[in-house]
């Protein structure tokens, strides 16, 4: 099974601010939803209390949230303790690719066992509270690349990148 981080990053790792995102990319949302559907992810608690409740479970996931806090209810989504026991659910469902969609916490502790990385590089640097480092290349070989300009629903230029554990 991959253990897939997908993350958006500005030029300087920023992912978010006050648990949201820095920017809307229609683009980079249509990548994450193909990417993830049908496939289990793993998020941290307030990250998935940031997404909007009408989304709330991801649609055409399995939806797991890890969290320290007892007795935590998120109606359609599975609810663990750690992110072993998460892996440990996926597993169990037969999954080939889970991914891990966030926040910052959840992807630093799983860094060390991801084996592919989707990122979209976002083409600004903008002030955050939360970032996600650059893949080290001694560990990550870059796959595949592809540039989208910026338009008029794009504030931003930015680039799908795959990643792969070397």
């Amino acid at each position: 099974m991959h253990i897939t981080h997908i993350v958006a990053a500005a030029e300087n790792g920023a992912i978010g601010k006050d648990n949201r995102l820095l920017w809307r990319l229609p683009d980079d949302m249509k990548f994450f939803k193909e990417k993830t559907t049908g496939h289990c992810v793993v998020t941290g608690r307030r990250n998935y209390e940031s997404i909007p409740l009408n989304f709330r479970p991801l649609p055409g996931r399995t939806n797991i949230v890890v969290t320290r806090q007892p007795g935590y209810d998120a109606p359609g989504a599975h609810v663990v303790q750690s992110i072993e026991a998460a892996v440990e659910l996926a597993r169990t469902l037969n999954e080939t690719e889970l991914f891990i969609i966030g926040g910052g916490e959840i992807y630093a502790q799983t860094r060390h066992f991801a084996t592919r990385i989707w990122l979209t590089r976002v083409h600004t640097e903008l002030e955050a509270d939360t970032f996600y480092p650059a893949p080290d290349p001694t560990l990550w070989k870059k796959v595949s690349e592809e540039f989208h300009p910026a338009d008029e629903k794009h504030a931003f230029a930015f680039t799908f990148i795959c990643y792969e554990k070397n």
